[in-house]
Formats: structure tokens, C-alpha cells, sequence
């Protein structure tokens, strides 16, 4: 039994399970790259200039208020919160006082009266280890809590108010609209911006050095273009990467085929038989590269990007991008991805003009 530890409820005490328990020596060698450089403290988040000096400033009084992240994927929300916790509690009691749920996992009303009000209802006192004051409350992470339903969100509102003495709560998400206005309004929001691309390249490169990599820049310039501002990707890619490339350097190719892009040049290829060459000929490149294993919803991605930058009218792109939507509705439902391809391109054929 945890000695820190009492229930508000005048129940016997519940021990708080370390499920961040460390494991075997083998674990840590092979432990992911994004968890191995995952920054330690707040200082360390990079690119939130904003939510780190809030965050400093809170920590510096031992005291949060109930925070709100929110921005698209890989941009440090969920690492931002555990660097809080780290700092807060102290690397080994912060595992004890911190309750994590993916929310697209867990999202249902029971979770939230069980899990979440449970461990709630824990109050927490003691010092820490290393002998500092040691702050009232405990955290609970919401990860992906856009995924919650609304009878659970609604439930978490009032858990939120009930529980406030002793519990900080922080809801994760990439939609801050599927988000119910009374949970925002006890919030503080944060909105986590996409990583410029000098941020992620930099991060890259140490992660590289560190790691004893071989690269070139133009790797690194794949890997950011390929990440699109998600610097999770970017590091699992390039995890990849090393993997895969053994004794040699990592090429931009290399990049192209685990991330399953479609080179620049085969693109490029096929917007030449599009526009010049014969309906033949385009039927054998399409066919080339659904045979290669592309998928088409990747190709029509990188088509767009070319398109959007090619020298046509406004009324070419439009009536292109409207083809494009229609491709991208049909593939969701499990068209074929060879009739729609070939349906798409057949429209820049000399002959359809």
C-alpha cells in the first residue's frame, strides 16, 4: 500500500499501478525512437513558445489549471504534458500520480465513471523523493478525447468540477469543435502548432548524430516533406529507415519507398503521358504503377500537389480538383483503384480538351 495515498470516499486506500513499469535491458535498446527522445522537460518542447512559458510560469507555483490541447498530429501535445508531470513529481513518482487514457480506445461513459472517477477520487500527499514539495493533485490525460462520445464528455464535466480539489485534468485532441463547450469553457486551451520545417530537420539531425546515423540532406528534406509537420512521423520514418539501410547512408529514395511515396520523377512521367501521350500509353502507366503497389489515394495526393503548381487556367484546376473529389469519394467507398486512376488522368488527354 502507498503510504501517500488516501481515498476522499472513507474507503481503504487503492494503490496506484505503475503501468509505465521499466522492463528488461533488451526493451530500453529497443525502444522506439519517439518515446527514447521524447523531451524530459518543458524547456526541451520546441516550436510552442507559447504553452511553454504558460506552463513554466504554472509549474513554477506547483499549480495547473485544467488544460486543453489541440493542433494536428506529431506536434508535441502528448509529450508537452508528460514533461509537465516529470517536473511536477519527479521522474519516478510521476508514474504513479499520472493516469493516461486514449480516449479513441476507451471513450465510453462506463470509462469515465470507473477509470477516470476512481482514480479521481485519490488524494495524494508526501514529499518527493529527492525531497521537494511535492504538489496536491494528481493528472489525468485524455489523449484523442475528440473520439469521446457526448454522454461521456457530459459526464466528464461534472467529475471535473466535483473532483477539482484534487484532480488537474488534460484533454488531447486534433478538433477542438468535437469538443463539448462546457468541457472548453473549464479549460485552459492551447492550440500546438504544425512544426516549421527548420524545427524538424534540426531535431533530425541530433537524432542522427546521436544515434551515429549516415544521411544526406536530401534524406532529411524527404523526410520533412514526406512528415508534413508531423515530427512523429518524421522520427518513426527515419527509425525505419536506419533499420532497413544497414552500413549505408540513408537515401532519399530510401525514404520514398517506407514511407510509400511515390517518386517525383514516376509522377512527373505520368502527368508527361497525360497531357501528350495516347490513351495506350497512359493505360500502361497506370497500370505500371498500380502494379508497383502504390496506392491511389497517395498518387491522387501527389497529382493534386503537381497539378496545383502546373501551368493551367483556373478553369483547367477546377474542373481537375472537382475530378479529384469525385476520385477520392469513390475510392472511399471501394471503387477500384485502376478504373478510377485511369478515369482521373484520361480527362488531361489531348483528345479531352
Amino acid at each position: 500500500m502507498q503510504p501517500f495515498l488516501k481515498s476522499t470516499n472513507n474507503q481503504n486506500p487503492r494503490p496506484l499501478k505503475d503501468k509505465w513499469a521499466t522492463g528488461s535491458s533488451t526493451e530500453k535498446k529497443d525502444k522506439p525512437w519517439v518515446d527514447k527522445y521524447r523531451p524530459k522537460c518543458v524547456d526541451e518542447v520546441t516550436f510552442q513558445e507559447e504553452v511553454v512559458a504558460v506552463l513554466k510560469r504554472s509549474l513554477q507555483g506547483a499549480d495547473l489549471p485544467n488544460l486543453l490541447f489541440y493542433g494536428p498530429p506529431g506536434t508535441g501535445k502528448t509529450s508537452t504534458i508528460f514533461a509537465a508531470a516529470i517536473e511536477l513529481y519527479g521522474p519516478k513518482l510521476y508514474k504513479q500520480r499520472v493516469l493516461e487514457l486514449n480516449a479513441s480506445d476507451e471513450r465510453g461513459i462506463q470509462v469515465i465513471r470507473e477509470k477516470v472517477k476512481n482514480f479521481a477520487q485519490l488524494t495524494v500527499a508526501g514529499t518527493r523523493p529527492d525531497g521537494k514539495a511535492c504538489p496536491p493533485f494528481k493528472i489525468i490525460i485524455l489523449d484523442e478525447a475528440d473520439s469521446m462520445t457526448a454522454p461521456a464528455q457530459a459526464a466528464l464535466r461534472r467529475i471535473i468540477e466535483k473532483e477539482s480539489r484534487t484532480t488537474r485534468f488534460c484533454l488531447i485532441c486534433n478538433y477542438i469543435s468535437r469538443i463539448i463547450e462546457p468541457l472548453t469553457s473549464r479549460c485552459s486551451k492551447f492550440r500546438f502548432k504544425a512544426l516549421a520545417h527548420n524545427v524538424q530537420e534540426e531535431r533530425l539531425l541530433k537524432i542522427c548524430e546521436k544515434e551515429n546515423l549516415k544521411y544526406t540532406q536530401e534524406s532529411i528534406s524527404a523526410l520533412v516533406k514526406v512528415s508534413e509537420g508531423d515530427l512523429r512521423k518524421a522520427i518513426t520514418l527515419l527509425q525505419s529507415a536506419a533499420r532497413l539501410i544497414v552500413d549505408n547512408e540513408i537515401t532519399e529514395l530510401a525514404v520514398f519507398e517506407i514511407s510509400g511515396v511515390v517518386p517525383t520523377q514516376m509522377i512527373t512521367n505520368l502527368l508527361q503521358v497525360c497531357f501528350k501521350g495516347s490513351f495506350e500509353q497512359l493505360e500502361f502507366a497506370v497500370q505500371s504503377m498500380v502494379d508497383k503497389g502504390y496506392a491511389a489515394t497517395q498518387i491522387l495526393s501527389q497529382v493534386h500537389d503537381s497539378i496545383i503548381e502546373h501551368n493551367l487556367s483556373d478553369k483547367q484546376k477546377s474542373v481537375v480538383t472537382e475530378k479529384m473529389a469525385m476520385m477520392d469519394k469513390c475510392l472511399s467507398d471501394g471503387a477500384d483503384e485502376y478504373l478510377q486512376l485511369l478515369s482521373l488522368c484520361s480527362i488531361f488527354l489531348p483528345q479531352a480538351h
